[in-house]
């Protein structure tokens, strides 16, 4: 279907940019046949001739010029909706080289799960779902993608606002056209690394101004120049003396000492109604779209703020429109000298424009938040939409069993084709599961599936799996730790540092059990160490106020499985077909039988012991 669309669009586009050649040469050919005809009929017939000539020509001109605008508009939108069309389907095919990058971001290097799970960065879950626009709506998909500790009312809320969203793919469309539209966009980009920012005009909102003379004041000069006014219109028909002097020259003295109040009204004024202006076509989307409220409850109220009657940005915009106009007399010197000689022009919009920035002050937050809300349930609506394979988890805040229960779960970040699915399921507190397993088996992306489809989760988006049912855990995980040059931390401590904040974590009681994820535990020490420190590792988390899975090529450490009933082995294989390794990545219940390592060293043509028994 997304072809479709995408072919359709071409062809308009195609058509758009021939009408936009016609109109081009067609604006050259009338404006050099003006130019010339008006030239002749000067010659010949004189003066008005040529000014008749003159005046049709123009007049066709500016009309050409007026189609042409509008067709090339058309063609812009056209060409950004294609764009948008396009991405979608480079997010179905992880078609990473056209899928739009995401700004760049400062991440705490200690947080829990973000790198380990590949929440955030070139080839990441953020960017894959990230179809916002406004820089606001893409920080708050990846704050929920990273929240740390789990809110069940606000992942319940999320989760319905994306499912009313999802099958609303017209909308979701417009929204991120008309957020590029404001963006400024260009024709060859829906989306740019420097993105719109709101954080701007908040500032200027937030920030003092002049503050405009007292009302009491105004009235006061309006009703002095009134009266000079009246009384200068008789002395101009000769009827009475200079009376009217009497009330003007207070007035005018008191109108040259404060005009500094106002000189700034026109940029002001301008700077916001621009603003506003930029943002007009996503809050009109928002103001004519209207939901239900018995079966878009959610979106309903989210919107509710662009339809307050009096209060809608579409009214605002106007008053500032106005108040622009006013305030553009000081570009004509001799109308803006007349209109504050008797009144005080500039003072009373002046006024207005404080009024206005005060009422924004108030709205625009609460519409720039729907904005950005929007913009990030969007993301995974389209998410949603684009994968119909995805469901939506049930997530409990109580007790159940089983505690977790995954059927055939997958990875996002895997393409379709290519992605295999394993079922897992945790009875109760306390249980870890030790997987073994050769290298390149699938263990390390065994673990990033449940870490990942749990963050989907609990941001309130589907996940890759045909039923997860889970409780509200707080993640932590150990997979990819590296050394830090920076810090003077090797490899070794930085993984004693990561997993000592896990123990920490895990005997915290006064928030969500942990669901923690090891890979290779220990890894930076000798063969004896590093089993011996692994025992007791995993000794002190069997039974304790966490879940998970630790990852592991210690065969050794299964045998704890004896002695530990909260501890279940489970394993992946592998086998050598035709020369070659293969792998079936499902996850098997108990120890892995066999090791691969002597396996792909003398497949690469390394060197290995013809004993291979233990040394």
């Amino acid at each position: 279907m997304l072809q479709r669309q995408i072919a359709r669009l071409q062809v308009r586009a195609s058509s758009l940019q021939q009408q936009s050649e016609r109109l081009s040469r067609w604006r050259l050919l009338v404006f050099l046949l003006a130019t010339a005809v008006s030239l002749v009929l000067l010659w010949r017939w004189g003066v008005w001739a040529w000014a008749g000539a003159l005046l049709l020509g123009s007049i066709l001109f500016f009309w050409l010029v007026w189609q042409h605008r509008s067709v090339e508009s058309g063609l812009r939108r056209t060409t950004l909706w294609q764009q948008i069309k396009q991405t979608h389907l480079a997010r179905m095919a992880l078609d990473w080289a056209t899928i739009p990058a995401t700004p760049p971001i400062l991440l705490d290097a200690d947080h829990p799960f973000a790198r380990d799970l590949d929440i955030v960065g070139t080839y990441s879950l953020h960017r894959l779902l990230d179809t916002a626009v406004c820089q606001e709506g893409s920080a708050r998909l990846q704050g929920w993608l990273l929240e740390q500790v789990p809110n069940p009312q606000t992942t319940a809320a999320r989760q319905a606002l994306v499912q009313e969203l999802a099958p609303l793919c017209a909308f979701r469309d417009r929204l991120v056209l008309h957020s590029a539209l404001a963006a400024n966009e260009t024709e060859t980009a829906v989306y740019r690394p420097d993105r719109w920012n709101s954080a701007r005009l908040l500032r200027w909102l937030q920030q003092p101004h002049t503050v405009p003379l007292p009302r009491p004041i105004l009235l006061a000069l309006a009703a002095a120049g009134l009266l000079a006014f009246l009384l200068f219109l008789p002395n101009l028909l000769g009827q009475i003396g200079l009376w009217w002097l009497i009330p003007w020259l207070p007035y005018a003295l008191f109108t040259v000492l404060q005009l500094r109040r106002a000189q700034n009204l026109f940029g002001e004024a301008t700077f916001l109604a621009n603003g506003l202006r930029q943002l007009q076509a996503v809050f009109a989307l928002l103001e004519r779209r209207r939901f239900s409220p018995q079966t878009q409850p959610y979106l309903y109220a989210l919107c509710a703020p662009f339809h307050v009657h009096g209060q809608r940005p579409s009214a605002q915009l106007r008053q500032l429109n106005q108040i622009v106009s006013a305030a553009a007399t000081r570009y004509n010197p001799a109308l803006w000298f007349i209109l504050n000689c008797f009144t005080p022009w500039d003072f009373y919009f002046a006024q207005r424009l404080e009024q206005t920035r005060q009422t924004l002050q108030t709205l625009l937050p609460r519409w720039l938040d729907v904005w950005h809300e929007l913009e990030a349930a969007s993301s995974l609506a389209h998410y949603a939409y684009l994968n119909p394979d995805t469901t939506y988890p049930c997530l409990s805040t109580a007790p159940t069993e089983p505690l977790l229960h995954a059927e055939a779960i997958g990875h996002p970040l895997i393409p379709i084709e290519q992605r295999v699915c394993n079922s897992v399921t945790f009875t109760r507190l306390g249980q870890i599961f030790l997987i073994t397993g050769s290298n390149m088996a699938g263990k390390s992306t065994f673990l990033r599936t449940l870490g990942i489809n749990l963050c989907l989760a609990y941001a309130g988006g589907p996940v890759v799996s045909e039923r997860l049912q889970a409780p509200f855990l707080r993640i932590y995980t150990s997979i990819q730790v590296t050394d830090s040059l920076v810090s003077g931390f090797s490899s070794f401590y930085a993984e004693v540092r990561r997993l000592q904040a896990i123990l920490t974590a895990v005997r915290q009681t006064d928030s969500w059990p942990l669901f923690l994820l090891i890979d290779e535990i220990f890894r930076g020490t000798n063969n004896r160490e590093r089993l011996l420190g692994s025992r007791a590792y995993i000794q002190a988390l069997a039974g304790s106020r966490s879940l998970g899975a630790i990852a592991t090529h210690d065969l050794e450490l299964a045998k704890l499985a004896e002695t530990l009933p909260d501890m279940q082995n489970y394993h992946f294989r592998d086998a050598v077909v035709d020369g070659r390794m293969v792998f079936d990545y499902r996850l098997h219940p108990g120890p892995c039988p066999t090791t691969n390592a002597l396996k792909i060293m003398a497949l690469a043509g390394l060197p290995i012991p013809d004993n291979q028994e233990p040394i």
